[in-house]
């Protein structure tokens, strides 16, 4: 059997792209669904699935009709999987965002299905397992990269307005400064109309430990609530 062979459309072929798809949709899913993110493992395969029947739908459409562009539907799956990726990216009302990883596994996920949907096993299932040990592997190195930084996002409550001037005096005291402080116009302090709250990055002067860096913030002055974004 040559690769011409095994690229055509038969009932082994068809049979073959369908299992691997949900083989590989299957692992990625399970890889997200055991950290509890909002796409799992049936979310994965489909969208695993759905884009190889479309690959394959234009694979015989081009073939067997000799008409058509071979490539027209693959790049609609492409754009369309934007609005599933969209509806699973969520913005906290402390602009934490969440859910980027998740939209970037599917939006992988279905140009995995692609390559197999076209008979591109070889990249289909090389990209399948580089992207799994990027989502499953890869995450201790991000969080190792996340606790040794000198520069994080903090969402802080401060008990009244007045004592913005004292907060920023504590910042350049303590060899810190700040960039990108984002006011929260509608928050309303429990206890306060006066409170106020805000979003901003912080960069230590000099290199410090990550834990130090919020054990430091942690003692700012009339300090309400104070979150590591």
């Amino acid at each position: 059997m040559n690769l011409h062979t095994i690229r055509e459309i038969t009932y082994g072929t068809i049979f073959f792209r369908l299992f691997l798809s949900i083989v590989i949709g299957g692992v990625l899913g399970l890889e997200r669904g055991r950290k509890s993110r909002p796409a799992g493992l049936r979310t994965y395969i489909l969208v695993c699935l759905g884009s190889t029947v479309v690959m394959m739908t234009n694979q015989y459409v081009s073939q067997c009709m000799n008409t058509g562009d071979p490539v027209r539907m693959g790049a609609q799956v492409l754009s369309g999987i934007g609005f599933i990726g969209a509806g699973s990216i969520m913005k906290t009302g402390r602009n934490q965002v969440r859910g980027i990883t998740t939209a970037a596994g599917l939006w992988a996920a279905a140009c995995i299905g692609l390559a197999i949907g076209i008979g591109f096993y070889e990249v289909a299932i090389a990209g399948g397992i580089l992207i799994f040990i990027v989502l499953s592997l890869m995450q201790n190195m991000d969080y190792f990269t996340r606790k040794h930084t000198s520069v994080i996002d903090i969402y802080v409550e401060l008990e009244n307005r007045e004592y913005m001037g004292e907060f920023i005096e504590f910042m350049r005291d303590a060899g810190l400064t700040m960039s990108n402080l984002q006011m929260e116009p509608d928050y309303l302090g429990t206890n306060s109309i006066n409170s106020v709250a805000f979003v901003v990055t912080v960069r230590s002067l000099e290199h410090r430990p990550h834990d130090s860096m919020i054990d430091t913030l942690r003692h700012i002055p009339h300090l309400k609530f104070i979150e590591e974004l």
